[in-house]
Formats: structure tokens, C-alpha cells, sequence
């Protein structure tokens, strides 16, 4: 029978595509070097090459020059989220730095630079720690212009217009409320202009120029609970419905006049395109979720970053001869044994007539089986049908351990409502959703109902904690991946700028502590009795080491099983492959062990 690492993809990405303005190259980021680094690969296919090679760094965001010789990119170190800025060209022996300053969050805009690769923008946080300005860096005379956001709001610059006249930012005062800035840059006395402030408190989030530059699409809730794909006209200040469903709208690019916009139809990615009013043929592609998106001209090629739920991520590229093809290939050995599971979509009762969807993974044996219910992080994000945490999922079917995995309030991709249930309110519509969950499996047949494990990482730990500690089940064991035991400690430990997202999401740690204490897994640390496994980065930037340490020496002073790991050199989830692999193989022996 194979191992848990026989599961494990060859290599993982990060969410981030780049392709080439000649379209003929694709820059991603791959740990397949141990560490997260900066890699190409010819659209056409052929042998990857490894660009960068940090040992204790890790790739996230990734740009072509226009002239396509170099690339730009960000870096943190051993999770720390403290992202510098540098520049590699495709023959050079290693990149060079480019920011400056100290450490700070750097972030570089969906589409950095302008036509002429002259400028690059970015956002940071060096002027002060709670505010992210708009830098645009004028790299022939290394100048700077800054654009300071309005009071509350955090800038996420996206892209230079076609003519160069006007950047298009992101206005985020929660991931729920987001505007539509423009900033002129022929006048450099200019303040920021909200565009879309006119259409109300919502939802308006940015997305690339027309390549005429008379305006820009966007995705917005503005017609409904779910988000749509519009355009803003410049000349007229009007806003356009582009396309609409009964799902939300994820990814939205424009190649000259062909648009391409993908859809979580739930949680799987549907892809569209058009051709100015004419709907675009494109090749079949299997059901999954895009993780990232780009095209070449008039959308030939798309390149995507592909998971599904029996295939790892990978990069493919959809053409209209060659159809769809893999450029990469992730898959581990285990697959060529053992038929992975495709997930099962389930909708159960929830209290006041609400439902919840959820995915249900079957092992091919008899059953009954003992479950794994896996809550996803965020809180709001969504759990999808993906070849899920290093293969931990297909490992644990492999063994006869089902494994369900709820999208409860606060997730996205059921409507706005659905997502804002849980403001200022963890722990609890969340958790009675969790609560029915289990209700759900007790009565499910095939389903051991007296045999069920709780694990989440980060938000999703808060929330398998909290299960284990006020939910009336004998809990069979719990896995939490630094999942915060302290909302108050929590919400004062977020990162800077992101003071008045927590506030509104979370709740504000000086008013609202009274509230964040009683919902916090510490107050009820006592009531906790199942074997417990707990994964902490030293260097976690969100959930401070010391909570944990808190947490666990509680727990064992009360006689509780529980086994606490310490990764010295990670932060808030892992950077390096082979401290990821042996955490999952552990959790994989501890959930084997008492669920089997």
C-alpha cells in the first residue's frame, strides 16, 4: 500500500503566471528546487529552466519586462511576509534587489509596468506600518512618486492604462468592500479619484484596461449576491454588465479585443471568452480550479494554473490547434496505482432554513468509514475540488478515511450574504454550521459517525478547535495548523494594514474583546479531551508561537494527548517543500492512528 509520500506532487506552485510579451514563455514559481523559486518553461513545451535559487526565500509575484529580456519579483523570508523587490535578466547568474529601505510589504501591481517598462508600481508599507501607499518607481532616473490612500483604505495598485495617462488601484476597506481608484499620472499634485463611489458601499474590484484605454473591467456584486464582470467607461462614467451568472465571476484578462473571464461554478472553474460581441470556441479543459490566468494576444495562447481534485496543480496552456495540453507534469507515483477520488457534492440543513454545501470523498472500500471533516482557512474562502494539501486527502481514502469538507458561513462562492454572516461573529454561525455538519455525518450512510476528526489550518484551525472544545461530540482527535487559540491576541498580531479589515471581519481587539475572548478557543482549553496535534511556525507573523505554547502547555497540564511541532524556520503555512511534506506525513500517521 503506498505511503503518504507516494502521494505527494513532484512539485507546488504559487498562485502566480507570467507570460511573456512574445507569448512564448511562461514564468512561474515551483518548489520543485526544495524552495520556492523563479522557473520558465516554453508555451510549446520543453525542459524547464531554473532561474533563482534562494535558500531561505521564497517567489511569490512575478512580472515580465515589456521588452521580455528580465523579470521582476517578490520575496519573503522563511514565511515572514516581509516581501522585497528584484530583477533577474534570463542570462543572469542570480537577481539583484531593486527595493529599498527597510523590511516592509511590498506588493507589485497585477501588470507593474507601463508600456515603455519605464515605470514600476507597486504598493508598500515603509512610510507606516498601517498605511499601503502606491509607489511608482521611474527606473531610468530612480525617482519615486507616492500616492497615499484615503483614511481606512488599503491600495492594491493594478495596472497602467494602454496611453499611459491613468493607474488603476484598488480601494480595500474589507474583501467585501472594494473601490475603483483612478490616479492621473501627467499631474503629479493629483489625489486618487474613487470612480466607483457613486454606485454605493460594495463590491469593485479592479481588473485589467481596454486596450484603447476608453475604460476598464471590474468584478462587482452591484447586480446581486453573486459577483459579475462589468466594464467602466471613461467618457461617460457609466458601468457596464459584461457578463453575468448565477455564480461568481473569479478571473477577468483582455487580450486586444478578446476578453476571457472565469467562473466558480460551484467551486469549479468555468472558462469564457469573446471576440468584441462574439462568443469564442475554447478547447475542453478538465474540471478544476484556475488558480491563476493569463493570456497572450487575442487570447492566443491562455495559460492557467490548473488543480483538480485527482490531478495536481499544473500549468496548461489552451490553444485553438493544439486544444489542451499540460505543461508540467505533478503527478506522483501513487496515482499510477491507486484511482484517486473525485468528490461528491453535498447540501445540508443548516439552522433557519439556510444550507450549506459541502464535498463528501468516499473511499472505494466498504465502509462504514471513520471521516476527516477538513475546514478550509480564510474564513472567507472556499473548499474546492482540488488535489488538496500535498495529497493528504487521497492518502487518508487511500486508508478507508472519508474525508467531508463544508463551505460554512463565511465562506465565498454562495453569495455575499452567505460570506458576511460571520462578521464580527467567529464562532459562531460558523460553528453551528459545523455542528450540523456533524449531524450530517452521523445520519450519512457509508459513514462511521462515531469515528469523525476535526482539521483546519489557520482560520480553519481556530475552527477545528473550537469544535473539539464546544461541540458535544466524542471527537475522535483534532489537527490544528497555526490556528489562532486568541482572537484578541490575534487581531492585535495581524499585519499592520490590515487594522481595518480586521476590525470589520473580525472585531476590533479594544472594543470588541469582551466578544473575541468568549469565542476564543483558550476560554474552553478545559472541555478539550481528544488527542490533539498542533503545527506552529516560529516565525508566523499572525499567530504569535507564544499562544500555542500557551495553549498546548494548558492542554497537558489537564492530561490531554497532544503533540506539539515547531517549525523554527517557517512562518504562517510553509515555504519549504520538505518541512511541508514531513508535517503532512506526520498529521497523516496521527489521523491513521486514531481514526483507523
Amino acid at each position: 500500500m503506498p505511503d503518504y509520500r507516494d502521494f505527494v506532487p513532484r512539485q507546488n506552485f504559487q498562485p502566480t503566471l507570467a507570460l511573456s510579451p512574445d507569448a512564448s514563455t511562461v514564468a512561474y514559481s515551483s518548489n520543485a528546487s526544495g524552495h520556492f523559486d523563479l522557473w520558465t518553461v516554453p508555451v510549446d513545451g520543453g525542459e524547464p529552466q531554473q532561474l533563482t535559487r534562494l535558500a531561505d526565500q521564497a517567489v511569490r509575484q512575478i512580472a515580465w519586462a515589456p521588452d521580455g529580456k528580465s523579470l521582476v519579483f517578490t520575496a519573503d523570508r522563511e514565511g515572514d511576509e516581509q516581501y522585497r523587490l528584484y530583477r533577474i535578466g534570463l542570462g543572469d547568474e542570480g537577481p539583484i534587489e531593486i527595493s529599498s529601505g527597510h523590511d516592509c510589504q511590498r506588493f507589485l501591481a497585477t501588470s507593474p509596468f507601463d508600456a515603455d517598462g519605464r515605470f514600476l508600481v507597486y504598493a508598500a508599507n515603509d512610510r507606516d506600518a498601517t498605511v499601503q501607499d502606491v509607489i511608482i518607481r521611474d527606473l531610468a532616473e530612480d525617482l519615486e512618486r507616492r500616492i497615499q490612500p484615503p483614511v481606512g483604505v488599503v491600495f492594491e495598485p493594478v495596472e497602467i492604462s494602454p496611453n499611459g495617462q491613468w493607474l488603476l488601484a484598488g480601494g480595500f476597506r474589507s474583501n467585501s468592500q472594494v473601490d475603483a481608484y483612478l490616479i492621473d499620472l501627467q499631474d503629479a499634485s493629483a489625489e486618487p479619484v474613487c470612480v466607483t463611489a457613486e454606485h454605493g458601499d460594495g463590491f469593485f474590484a479592479p481588473a485589467p484596461w481596454a486596450a484603447d484605454s476608453s475604460g476598464f473591467y471590474l468584478r462587482t456584486d452591484l447586480w446581486g449576491e453573486y459577483t459579475s464582470a462589468a466594464f467602466y467607461r471613461l467618457d461617460t462614467r457609466a458601468l457596464e454588465p459584461v457578463a453575468r451568472h448565477d455564480w461568481d465571476v473569479e478571473h477577468i484578462d483582455v487580450a486586444g479585443d478578446t476578453l476571457v473571464w472565469s467562473v466558480n461554478e460551484d467551486g469549479r472553474s468555468v472558462l469564457h471568452a469573446r471576440h468584441g460581441q462574439n462568443t469564442a470556441r475554447l478547447p475542453t479543459m478538465p474540471p478544476g480550479v484556475i488558480a491563476a490566468l493569463t493570456t497572450g494576444p487575442a487570447a492566443e495562447p491562455i495559460v492557467v494554473l490548473l488543480n483538480t481534485a485527482t490531478r495536481p496543480t499544473e500549468i496548461a496552456v489552451l490553444d485553438p490547434v493544439k486544444g489542451f495540453r499540460y505543461l508540467t507534469d505533478a503527478r506522483p507515483p501513487a496515482l499510477s496505482v491507486f484511482e484517486p477520488v473525485e468528490p461528491e457534492p453535498v447540501i445540508y440543513p443548516a439552522s433557519a432554513g439556510r444550507t450549506v454545501h459541502a464535498l463528501l470523498y468516499r473511499p472505494a472500500s466498504p465502509g462504514p468509514h471513520p471521516v476527516l471533516l477538513s475546514i478550509h482557512g480564510g474564513p472567507e474562502a472556499q473548499e474546492r475540488p482540488m488535489y488538496l494539501r500535498s495529497g493528504l486527502y487521497q492518502h487518508l481514502l487511500s486508508r478507508g478515511i472519508a474525508v467531508f469538507a463544508p463551505n460554512i458561513a463565511g465562506s465565498t462562492g454562495y453569495g455575499a450574504a452567505h460570506q458576511k454572516l460571520i462578521y464580527r461573529d467567529w464562532g459562531g454561525p460558523d460553528l453551528d454550521d459545523l455542528d450540523h455538519a456533524v449531524r450530517y455525518l452521523q445520519a450519512a450512510p457509508g459513514i462511521d459517525g462515531d469515528r469523525i476528526a476535526a482539521m483546519g489550518g489557520s482560520y480553519g484551525g481556530f475552527a477545528a478547535l473550537s469544535c473539539l472544545a464546544r461541540l458535544p461530540y466524542r471527537w475522535a482527535a483534532g489537527v490544528s495548523l497555526c490556528g489562532p487559540t486568541n482572537l484578541v491576541t490575534l487581531a492585535r498580531a495581524c499585519p499592520p494594514t490590515w487594522k481595518n479589515f480586521v476590525a470589520t471581519v473580525l472585531g476590533d481587539p479594544e472594543t470588541h474583546a469582551d466578544h473575541l475572548t468568549q469565542r476564543s478557543p483558550i476560554t474552553y482549553v478545559d472541555a478539550i479531551t481528544a488527542p490533539l496535534f498542533v503545527l506552529q511556525g516560529a516565525r508566523d507573523p499572525r499567530v504569535p508561537r507564544a499562544e500555542a505554547d500557551q495553549f498546548v502547555a494548558r492542554l497537558r497540564e489537564h492530561g490531554v494527548d497532544v503533540r506539539y511541532d515547531v517549525f523554527e524556520d517557517e512562518g504562517h503555512g510553509f515555504t519549504k517543500r520538505e518541512n511541508e511534506l514531513r508535517a503532512y506525513e506526520e498529521v497523516a500517521r496521527f489521523l491513521c492512528s486514531h481514526l483507523r
